[in-house]
């Protein structure tokens, strides 16, 4: 819980760490945690989410743009090798305080909109919970039998979307994408029923982290592994 999560962040300055690294569960407690080290003179790294607001002083991730460039570019190739050019879409999103969720989106929403051959008839959030995005789709299915394609933000929602699919007998004839490179995913990829996911070694993300915080602690140059900076929306800063 976020409590839960604040309270390990206060053990871990009182225990002494020379840096912090976090993945925060929201952006309010993630800013908590944060607001706290900066107090005690430790520096923060964002690892995987950046907290809004939060004003860490690094953080770690991957290119989430492009991660959902991906998702939309590969349902239109799913598409056209199944001879379909246009017709309606739907997102069913991340969670809407996820910073990674609105990248996401960012990334396939511009290749949808830039392909101009496909109109977004749904665009709502699953909160990253299977069974929320299945209940979503049901709601979007109701409206929009003639759906031809869904962009789900992960493979875990996609995996409830595709619960839901198979209760109303039309898996595998409304492609959905994912990412995450699950098992579950992968499966649901194998059998036809999702048009793709995308996978992230998040062994490399780890490493670039790990090494981050070593040259932190070492009082080396970052400069080598920070190599860009990124907009907080929320402080409008870099």
């Amino acid at each position: 819980s976020p409590d839960t999560f604040v309270q390990l962040c206060d053990q871990m300055i009182t225990e002494g760490v020379n840096v912090l690294i976090q993945t925060d569960l929201d952006p309010d407690s993630g800013k908590a945690c944060i607001d706290k080290a900066k107090n005690a003179g430790i520096p923060v790294i964002d690892y995987d989410r950046l907290t809004l607001g939060g004003g860490a002083d690094y953080y770690v991730s991957f290119d989430n743009v492009k991660v959902g460039e991906l998702q939309g570019q590969g349902l239109i190739d799913f598409l056209a090798d199944k001879g379909v050019k246009k017709g309606p879409i739907a997102f069913i999103n991340g969670a809407s305080t996820d910073n990674n969720a609105t990248l996401f989106k960012q990334g396939y929403e511009s290749v949808i909109k830039k392909n101009g051959n496909f109109n977004v008839v749904a665009d709502q959030s699953g909160e990253w919970d299977p069974d929320t995005a299945g209940k979503v789709f049901d709601q979007i299915y109701a409206a929009h039998s003639d759906l031809v394609g869904l962009i789900t933000a992960n493979d875990g929602m996609a995996g409830g979307v595709l619960a839901r699919m198979k209760a109303a007998g039309v898996e595998g004839k409304i492609p959905v994408t994912g990412q995450d490179a699950t098992p579950e995913g992968l499966a649901n990829v194998l059998q036809g029923y999702q048009a793709g996911t995308v996978f992230k070694d998040t062994s490399l993300e780890a490493k670039a982290a790990s090494d981050l915080a070593i040259a932190i602690i070492k009082g080396e140059d970052t400069s080598s592994i920070a190599t860009a900076t990124v907009n907080d929306s929320v402080l409008n800063t870099d």
